[in-house]
């Protein structure tokens, strides 16, 4: 199954004009659970700071770019820098802000998270689901902790390993072809955060029963079925149509009950004081 360039199609479809940009980011958000979780880790954030206070985001591997818009969108008092390798998603992300009235309050700069040029101090660190593509995620991770401004938070989200990347055996390839690794047990993930001097402050694991299945419903079996053969993208309106009501009930389940395991895991860390 080849799931990133069934992605970079969609993004790049999608990006051909600036209404079609904001569907894509809001379909984005509301069929992957990811970002139910981590939208709601921001707000519960945000909300501990002064709307007055100007705020510096950092979005670690922004990807389309669609939380560096939301971020900045949602909060008027955040500036936020986007930082990415693929160089044609940030110019595709740059278009589009560009048009934006949020334009000036969000930049994308090519970076490598491993070896982290752009300078903080960075308030807020978001990075959703990108560390799982990283060999040396501990380089990563100090880095984040070199740029965030004490008492600063950082947000991560990945794949856990008890199932994430739809890895379900030892030896099975991942559903996603860029992963170094199936995911995280919250555990290591807590510990690699201290180690690089962060204090883990919550922790959850998503995706648990009922959104594994959302999962499958709304993303899974879509690109599989895109994957086959280009009449699917004709077929998938009628698709979703009928399947995105449970999708979406199932993701709400998800999120307001308490995994005691998931195939996705999302950890909040701080920087201490002093």
């Amino acid at each position: 199954m080849r799931y990133d360039p069934v992605k970079d199609r969609l993004g790049w479809i999608f990006g051909r004009h600036p209404l079609l940009q904001r569907l894509f980011f809001a379909l984005l958000h509301l069929i992957f659970l990811r970002s139910w979780y981590v939208r709601r880790a921001l707000r519960r954030i945000f909300e501990g700071w002064p709307a007055d206070r100007p705020v510096r985001v950092l979005d670690a591997g922004t990807g389309f770019g669609q939380y560096a818009y939301y971020i900045a969108r949602r909060w008027p008092h955040a500036e936020v820098v986007g930082v990415d390798l693929k160089t044609d998603y940030l110019e595709q992300a740059r278009r589009f802000v560009a048009r934006a009235p949020v334009a000036g309050r969000v930049h994308f700069v090519q970076d490598d998270l491993t070896r982290l040029q752009t300078e903080g101090p960075f308030d807020l660190i978001l990075s959703v689901d990108v560390l799982e593509h990283i060999e040396d995620d501990r380089a990563v991770l100090r880095n984040f902790a070199r740029v965030l401004r004490p008492g600063g938070y950082v947000i991560i989200n990945t794949p856990s390993d008890q199932g994430g990347s739809d890895v379900q055996a030892p030896g099975q390839q991942s559903f996603i072809e860029e992963h170094v690794r199936e995911g995280y047990s919250r555990e290591l993930l807590e510990a690699r955060l201290r180690e690089a001097g962060l204090e883990p402050v919550e922790s959850h694991y998503s995706y648990g029963p009922f959104g594994s299945l959302a999962w499958r419903l709304l993303i899974k079996y879509p690109m599989l079925a895109l994957n086959r053969t280009a009449l699917a993208y004709l077929l998938l309106p009628v698709y979703y149509l009928v399947v995105l009501p449970v999708g979406l009930v199932l993701n709400a389940l998800d999120l307001v009950r308490e995994n005691r395991t998931g195939t996705g895991l999302i950890v909040v860390a701080r920087k201490p004081e002093g």
